[in-house]
């Protein structure tokens, strides 16, 4: 049974690019969410949106040119508001897992997956000598459903899947309470996908651990939500479970069921127009010139209001008719 304490608490969660000439870049606004131990929360929505610049906030990797404000607290510690020192001996690998957007970049390609497990364990955990982190090592990728056989290998030798399986055991090693996959699925042929989101699932099933997966699938966060954020223009429009999301009535911003409307299993009608630039947001309603619902209400800034920032949302009908 899911905890309902949070292990994430993120709390007026802003990124802002600071740009040659002065100007300002808004890629996330006043970001406001939970992720509790067992659940996991899929934050959605076209690229360019500042789902990838929030996940490089919380792990405190932001360009120089970015600044952060805000909350995201995991326990009594904001993360935003860490030092590096903090951030690279306690945040990365202990705190927050790692799952990233492409295994086989990820992994050091002139040393095997063993190696790198094993300096892994020695930098997070208590295990030491050879012995003890061969051990480790080899208990690490049994975690993460990676064939010990396969450990001398280097990342070039592997298959996509198990390159996917030697970053999740990567990710576990430090025992982190929230594990978070950047666009995990990105690449991946569809039953790949599937395996992936499901290896994800499994370890967040334990009930100890919270999952935050950032993608632009709606298939594969269909398969693995418990909830959902939509973000659009940096801000999130959106926040609901992943049952009412998919199922019925549906979701009840416009931008969210215009996401759904394109996927290939449903009406594949694309949202008209494009989302604007972020560094030229309009001062109400991001979505207003591409929505069909807009109306001169929409020039203000619509606050999350029942989980929906929208001044017309959807209400009762259902989605599917």
């Amino acid at each position: 049974m899911t905890d309902r304490t949070p292990v994430l608490s993120v709390r007026g969660l802003s990124v802002r690019f600071l740009m040659p000439g002065g100007r300002r870049i808004a890629a996330v606004t006043d970001a406001q969410f939970d992720v509790a131990a067992g659940e996991c929360l899929a934050l959605i929505g076209e690229s360019g949106c500042g789902k990838s610049v929030l996940a490089s906030a919380l792990l405190g990797l932001l360009p120089a040119n970015a600044q952060a404000a805000g909350e995201a607290r995991l326990g009594d510690l904001n993360v935003i508001a860490a030092g590096e020192r903090t951030l690279a001996r306690t945040v990365r690998g202990r705190l927050i897992g790692l799952v990233p957007q492409s295994p086989a970049a990820h992994l050091t390609p002139v040393r095997t997956v063993r190696s790198q497990l094993e300096e892994t364990l020695g930098a997070l955990t208590d295990a030491r000598g050879r012995t003890a982190l061969r051990s480790a090592a080899e208990a690490a990728a049994e975690r993460a459903a990676f064939p010990t056989g396969h450990l001398d290998r280097h990342p070039h030798e592997l298959s996509g899947g198990l390159a996917q399986r030697a970053a999740t055991a990567l990710a576990l090693v430090g025992d982190a309470p929230l594990l978070l996959a950047d666009e995990p699925t990105t690449g991946l042929d569809r039953d790949l996908v599937d395996h992936t989101v499901d290896e994800l699932r499994r370890h967040v099933d334990s009930g100890h651990r919270a999952l935050l997966v950032i993608t632009h699938d709606l298939v594969a966060a269909e398969r693995i939500a418990d909830r959902v954020a939509v973000m659009y223009a940096g801000r999130i429009v959106e926040l609901t479970d992943a049952e009412t999301f998919f199922g019925s009535p549906g979701p009840r911003h416009p931008y969210s069921r215009g996401l759904l409307r394109a996927l290939p299993d449903r009406a594949f009608t694309p949202i008209p127009g494009m989302p604007p630039e972020l560094g030229d947001l309009p001062e109400g309603c991001a979505f207003a010139s591409r929505c069909e619902r807009a109306t001169h209400a929409c020039t203000a800034l619509p606050s999350m209001t029942g989980g929906v920032a929208c001044h017309h949302p959807h209400m009762t009908e259902d989605f599917r008719a």
